[in-house]
């Protein structure tokens, strides 16, 4: 009948830059979509170079690099008899673009550029790429001879185009252009395009997946047709993760998904359709178009059929119930694949984490334990590439992990660096810790080294500083307390250098941070302490997502040792014990809750609220716990220390992106690190709306 098309969309492990590791990548993808029958092949956005490029798509090299690749892409004899839609970086008259390239059979059928950038968050494709804003315009693209080599063709269509097969029309929208309020995918599909394309970049956040999958559903309720999707997945050399998520959508069900986390490089999903349940849908849905002024998609005729002409046993895909992990299991799996990436990219030999038997660094090894799981799942389930970089990682040719335990530990080091104001509740519960997950674990103890500091510092100045307890001031209290941490991070890093080499063993480890969001937000932390690692996979997740993560992982991995983590209270230990117990808490230090550090980090960038608004809202968000004085006075208190402490993030280690309300200073949350920390003005306003709302609640005599 030929009315049944088989489409082929995918999630790729891109690399930036990596040339050679995405074209190959990119080949298999391509094979086992032509291995299922597909007819059109979907890749993620600028799949070839890579999408975290940043700076480096403003070099001649990677434009030059990318059309390298697509040559050796148009001569593979994988990649004929399949409509294949690759992302690279394009210039055309001196204009640089984010496009897709679609070909056939050795020929460019068109290119197509991005018309709607991402220029917001984490995203900042206006620095290096150009809108193409002219609707429905297409103009000659002439190739670099390297193409024309191959190809034959001297100039190819260029613009805003959709692809014309001899049994349906294809449409193409890039990433953003789904979440635009102005998605390409309406007109097109009043204009009769049946099938929408959308090739993604698009990151990892907490409780964001149900975000995209709804678009992909109402962009084809709204209009009826195909949607395929295809996504980046791991980390490509930058904070973010991206995570896959490929799916097929038709009339508004999804009815093919891909995974959101997995250690597969390469993952294709496949999914047989009837474009006759396109037509029949929109024969009810969609009117005739009524526009005076509309402007018909430029089509580009390809001799080509994505169905045949015997399909009437072919069985079409049905609609499936997307399954959405939970936040703690976003947690567990996220953080853990972008872990592996950068650990098997980075060349070094494992992980170091200083492990104080608190919820934050307690969290990171368990993380570290999750990916030791996945990596041992994808071993079972036959992925060689895996394999292969555990045994690079673990210097054996011969290895293969029997158990997580095993695994972890093989790369995973953890040490408590005790001091003179360490509990020993805190050393049990990191040992305890490390010997469920079996972690190589240390004890170091520190008080030598600080002692050794505080003394060249005496020698010189003639005063020995006291902590408060000891009748010290706030300024020696404080800088008694950062030493300590700041000694754990210079400890940090020799072990991390030098611990394998102690054991006769190659390599080095990778330091590991243990900051969360909240702490980064108000900078409750030492400056260049144990905060200053290497990378960072709790950097962007709230207290509190983590002590439910903590209650998860007790059930899903057995950990015991964890209830007794949960149940102390958050504690730095750098002040002198009280009868050998923790006088010192996070929460008495900074004022407030996590759960109220979580809302005002929300308030501030999720809703951007100066200190004025945010009062005006939380005097009604917390009007049954808190007065309206009280609510000013943790709203001061907050941008207090977040103002002072701004200059901490310009140096804050690396960190998973998880979070919307992310204080991170490269490039999602950009602020200036010199503030007027007393907010006069400000603050002013906040104390003046007090005093009304008291005079308006005093009883008239």
């Amino acid at each position: 009948m030929g009315r049944k098309v088989n489409v082929a969309t995918c999630s790729l492990n891109q690399w930036s830059l990596d040339f050679e590791g995405n074209l190959e990548r990119i080949l298999k993808s391509i094979e086992i979509a032509k291995g299922h029958g597909a007819k059109y092949r979907l890749g993620p956005e600028l799949e070839i170079c890579g999408y975290g490029c940043a700076d480096h798509f403003y070099e001649s090299d990677t434009l030059l690099h990318s059309f390298e690749v697509l040559r050796k892409l148009l001569e593979s004899p994988v990649s004929q008899d399949i409509i294949c839609d690759v992302g690279m970086p394009i210039m055309h008259h001196n204009v640089r673009y984010n496009c897709r390239v679609l070909f056939l059979n050795r020929k460019i059928l068109l290119i197509r550029p991005k018309m709607l950038m991402a220029n917001h968050g984490n995203y900042r494709e206006m620095r290096w790429f150009s809108p193409w804003n002219q609707l429905r315009k297409v103009e000659e693209y002439f190739l670099p001879r390297m193409i024309q080599e191959v190809t034959g063709q001297d100039t190819v269509p260029f613009g805003d185009c959709v692809l014309s097969t001899k049994d349906t029309c294809i449409g193409t929208e890039i990433c953003a252009e789904l979440w635009n309020p102005r998605s390409p995918h309406i007109q097109m599909g009043l204009d009769g395009v049946e099938i929408f394309t959308n090739s993604s970049a698009s990151h990892h956040e907490l409780r964001k997946a149900d975000q995209r999958v709804n678009l992909v559903k109402s962009a084809t309720t709204k209009t009826g047709g195909i949607y395929l999707y295809a996504n980046q997945r791991g980390c490509d050399g930058d904070r973010l993760y991206y995570d896959g998520c490929a799916m097929v959508a038709i009339n508004g069900d999804i009815v093919a998904q891909g995974a959101q986390f997995s250690l597969n490089d390469v993952e294709v999903i496949t999914a047989t359709l009837d474009l006759e349940d396109v037509r029949s849908y929109r024969g009810e849905m969609c009117q005739p178009h009524v526009e005076s002024e509309h402007k018909p998609c430029h089509r580009v005729k390809v001799d080509f059929s994505l169905s045949s002409g015997d399909d009437i046993y072919l069985p079409t895909h049905q609609p499936i119930t997307w399954h959405f992990h939970t936040p703690e299991e976003e947690i567990s799996l996220g953080p853990a694949c972008w872990l592996w990436d950068y650990l098997r990219r980075s060349g070094q030999a494992g992980f170091l984490l200083p492990l104080s038997g608190g919820v934050d660094s307690s969290s990171t090894a368990c993380i570290v334990y999750s990916m030791c799981v996945l990596v041992c799942q994808a071993i079972e389930d036959s992925n060689s590439q895996v394999l292969k970089d555990v045994r690079w990682l673990v210097g054996d040719e011969s290895y293969r992990p029997q158990h997580p335990k095993e695994l972890c530990g093989r790369i995973f080091t953890t040490c408590y660096m005790a001091s003179e104001n360490s509990s020993v509740d805190t050393c049990n519960r990191a040992k305890d810790l490390a010997n469920q997950i079996s972690s190589t674990h240390m004890n170091i103890n520190i008080d030598m080294a600080v002692k050794g500091i505080l003394g060249i510092f005496s020698l010189v100045t003639g005063k020995m500083p006291q902590f408060r307890t000891n009748g010290g001031s706030h300024r020696e209290n404080l800088a008694l307390q950062n030493v300590q941490a700041r000694v754990r991070m210079v400890l940090a890093y020799l072990f991390a250098q030098l611990s394998l080499w102690a054991r006769g063993k190659p390599g080095g480890l990778l330091v590991l941070g243990s900051a969360n969001v909240d702490e980064s937000l108000t900078g409750y932390f030492t400056k260049y302490d144990c905060s200053s690692a290497d990378i960072n996979p709790i950097g962007g997740i709230s207290k509190t997502d983590l002590k439910s993560f903590l209650l998860y992982c007790v059930e899903q991995f057995q950990l015991t040792a964890l209830r007794g983590i949960l149940a102390a209270p958050p504690t730095a230990e750098l002040e002198p014990l009280t009868d050998g117990q923790v006088s010192q808490t996070d929460e008495a230090d900074m004022g407030m809750t996590y759960s109220e550090l979580s809302v005002i980090g929300r308030l501030r960038k999720i809703s951007k609220c100066g200190p004025f608004s945010m009062f005006c809202k939380l005097i009604h968000m917390w009007k049954d716990a808190l007065s309206p004085t009280e609510v000013a006075e943790k709203v001061k208190r907050f941008f207090r220390m977040y103002s002072v402490n701004r200059h901490k993030m310009t140096t804050v280690t690396p960190s998973y992106h998880a979070e919307s309300y992310s204080p991170d200073d490269n490039r999602f949350d950009l602020r200036p690190f010199l503030y007027n920390t007393r907010w006069t003005w400000q603050f002013r306003c906040i104390d003046n709306q007090v005093s009304q709302m008291a005079t308006n609640t005093t009883p008239k005599q």
